[in-house]
């Protein structure tokens, strides 16, 4: 199989598409620009294409020589509320919106195997669906793509599916890495408005602060984590967001702050928002004050099929060697909303270092950061690896059931 010979080919193309990509990022499910650049990458392959009723996504059913099972392959396109500050001469043209978590790496590669794909359905059996999918950087879009009829596109349901995941700082550039089980991690949220009674700085006792309650709120979350959480569970719980008032010597009416929490089981993320829920509340019985407190369940944990890991990984050392693979030594805290896909369909994200040449990666600007920088260079990587695995994974699969002959006359 020549895959990465000719994924290599395409590496001028692949480069041109991404940086295309990357100069108009667009966030969210609406995303009209990037579907247009994904829609005019894909013109020409012999697809069956579905464009998204309620979000930008695009999907398309490339169907093999023969009858055969389903594949599912995911590439992400949107980008970040993030103004740039990379020093690259592709730079984002609109202010306040950057690919800074690697997206448009993602889509290139998806649309790249495309190709690769497209160059050898007659040599192989089944149907590969290419999931091209906005939104999700908070919006849940694979979700919205499956309640759009995602993983009925190819009229059965895929028996595995597969996303690959750039990283500027966790790998070597060029390194792959994925695990069985929990790969990254569930992403809930902690929104709390405290309301008190406003009134003059000057005579706080003929007023009811709401500040002071939300800060001892905040201060005692750790140790609810603590409470909850079996202390070799991996958990983390960060606060993001704290507004109130308007001036020095004015007491608000209301104080509220958000804080996001990251858990590994669904089981432990209930436990929490139980706990979390009292302690805000009697917190604030206990200053005088009400609370109302929300917690929301945005993701639930990506957690790997076993089989499939060791799949992606045995197929990941044949195509690039071994030592281009290693496993994770643990899950990743940061959630993925591909976890909807595999909550459906056995599968895994295979992780891929990035870093662009002569940088030591565990210094280098993280994913999300305005200064993150990706190496063009693993893009024909990306490519071949998307469509070996595709191709393998059909292979394994058996063949489905020949029709009956008919009856004798």
């Amino acid at each position: 199989m020549d895959l990465r010979d000719d994924a290599r080919r395409m590496s001028e193309w692949l480069t041109r598409l991404r940086r295309d990509v990357h100069r108009e990022p667009e966030t969210g499910l609406h995303l009209p620009r990037t579907q247009e650049k994904v829609l005019g990458a894909l013109d020409g392959l012999p697809l069956t294409i579905t464009q998204g009723r309620a979000l930008s996504s695009v999907t398309a059913v490339l169907e093999g020589g023969r009858p055969g099972p389903v594949v599912l392959l995911r590439a992400d396109m949107d980008a970040l509320p993030v103004t740039e500050q990379a020093s690259v001469d592709y730079r984002s043209r609109i202010d306040g919106r950057m690919h800074a978590c690697g997206h448009d790496l993602h889509t290139a590669m998806l649309a790249g195997a495309a190709h690769l794909l497209a160059a050898r359905r007659e040599r192989w059996a089944g149907r590969i669906v290419l999931m091209f999918q906005p939104g999700e950087e908070g919006h849940d879009g694979a979700r919205h793509m499956i309640e759009e009829g995602l993983l009925e596109a190819a009229g059965e349901r895929p028996q595995a599916a597969y996303a690959l995941h750039v990283s500027a700082r966790h790998w070597p550039g060029g390194r792959f890495a994925t695990r069985p089980g929990p790969l990254m991690a569930a992403s809930d949220r902690l929104a709390v408005t405290v309301r008190g009674i406003g009134g003059h700085g000057s005579a706080p006792s003929h007023a009811r602060n709401p500040i002071p309650a939300a800060c001892a709120m905040i201060g005692e979350l750790p140790g609810a984590l603590a409470r909850v959480v079996d202390p070799l569970e991996p958990a983390a719980l960060s606060v993001g967001t704290l507004h109130s008032g308007t001036a020095a010597n004015i007491i608000p009416e209301t104080a509220r702050f958000e804080a996001t929490v990251r858990t590994f089981r669904r089981s432990t993320g209930e436990r929490l928002a139980g706990e979390l829920t009292r302690l805000c509340r009697g917190v604030a019985a206990a200053h005088g004050v009400d609370a109302e407190v929300r917690y929301v369940n945005e993701y639930p944990p990506t957690v790997a099929e076993p089989a499939e890991s060791a799949f992606a990984a045995d197929v990941t050392r044949e195509l690039f060697g071994a030592d281009r693979y290693e496993e994770m030594a643990r899950p990743l805290t940061a959630s993925e909303d591909f976890s909807r896909v595999l909550e459906e369909i056995p599968g895994t994200i295979v992780q891929l270092g990035a870093t662009p040449p002569g940088r030591d990666h565990h210094h280098a600007p993280g994913n999300h950061s305005p200064h993150v920088e990706f190496d063009d260079g693993v893009l024909a990587d990306g490519a071949a690896l998307y469509a070996a695995l595709a191709l393998h994974r059909l292979a394994l699969a058996p063949a489905p059931a020949a029709a009956p002959a008919p009856a004798a006359p």
